[in-house]
């Protein structure tokens, strides 16, 4: 039987945030549905539904609810019918989906790196002591404060035009982004600078784009395994297998980075304390078979050597 394909006057809902950086991801989500299957762009409906996380701008992340704040209203919307499927940043998505959800399509990863960004400095190393960081990833804060316990961080909301106003502003030095997104948006006239992931390890699934639907939608789920990237899953089964061994979201400084090598995922591993005064640190290399087994093994070996009251955080 011939699969049942969205049409102009019967399109496919793609739900998404409204941010220059989630519409691109949803575009490319398209782009490469159009060509999987070709379609024509009217076949498709980008729908913008906002989330927590981008309505309230004023608070810090932790302060406003933690984990799910940028994806749940837009759960609800595919788990009502308002939406086929759900375009996501993987960094951002809690490891536990809704039930009837699933989340098992991945694109092709960007660059997984940071970026260090600012009109005055060319990297980390080059800020005076005292020097404003601007960041809302507990993340960032933590590593870049356990690497320079001098510098002041600030709390610094907002997408990436928002952000790069504020630095031109002067209320901060510099600040981090992801490299994915400034790629994803072809901003080169960004001043930005890729640092190490030997030097800063990135965020679990960091410029990773993944697509939530149905779990009952059997069309969807055959459009979407059209465009699934192989190599991006097996990464991910191993990042988001260690971050569920950790309970880890948005509120937590945790950071993971699985590559692959050959026919072997090798994973590197940090946690810290969220004011960066301790940080701790594993590897490991396993088959690709072996990855998830392989992430949370580190995980408990983490937790294992972490003090007490390390995951303050939690509480």
């Amino acid at each position: 039987m011939a699969m049942n394909l969205p049409t102009p006057t019967s399109p496919l809902r793609i739900g998404t945030r409204g941010s220059p950086l989630a519409l691109a991801q949803a575009y490319e989500t398209r782009a490469r549905l159009m060509a999987a299957f070709d379609l024509p762009e009217e076949a498709f409906v980008v729908v913008v539904i906002k989330t927590t996380g981008d309505a309230v701008l004023d608070r810090s992340l932790k302060e406003i609810g933690g984990k799910g704040l940028f994806t749940r209203e837009i759960e609800e919307d595919l788990l009502s019918v308002k939406i086929d499927i759900a375009v996501h940043s993987m960094k951002d998505m809690p490891v536990e989906q809704p039930q009837g959800l699933l989340l098992d399509t991945y694109l092709p990863r960007e660059d997984e790196r940071d970026a260090f960004v600012s009109f005055k400095a060319k990297s980390i190393a080059d800020l005076a002591v005292g020097e404003t960081v601007g960041t809302s990833s507990l993340r960032r804060r933590a590593q870049i404060l356990n690497r320079r316990p001098d510098l002041n961080v600030v709390e610094f909301r907002g997408n990436v035009q928002t952000r790069l106003k504020k630095l031109d502003a002067g209320v901060a030095t510099c600040t981090f982004l992801a490299m994915a997104g400034l790629n994803r948006l072809a901003m080169d006239g960004v001043p930005a600078t890729s640092i190490a992931t030997d030097e800063m390890l990135p965020a679990v699934a960091q410029g990773a784009i993944g697509i939530e639907r149905r779990e009952d939608d059997t069309r969807v789920a055959e459009m979407l395994a059209a465009i699934h990237d192989v190599p991006t899953g097996q990464r991910l089964a191993c990042e988001r297998a260690y971050l569920a061994q950790l309970e880890g979201s948005c509120e937590t400084p945790i950071a993971g980075l699985a590559e692959l090598k050959g026919g072997t995922v090798q994973f590197r591993a940090e946690i810290l304390r969220p004011d960066g005064s301790e940080a701790l640190s594993d590897a490991e290399t396993a088959s690709i078979e072996d990855a998830a087994e392989m992430g949370r093994a580190v995980a408990d070996r983490l937790t294992a050597r972490a003090p007490k009251n390390f995951f303050d955080w939690r509480s």
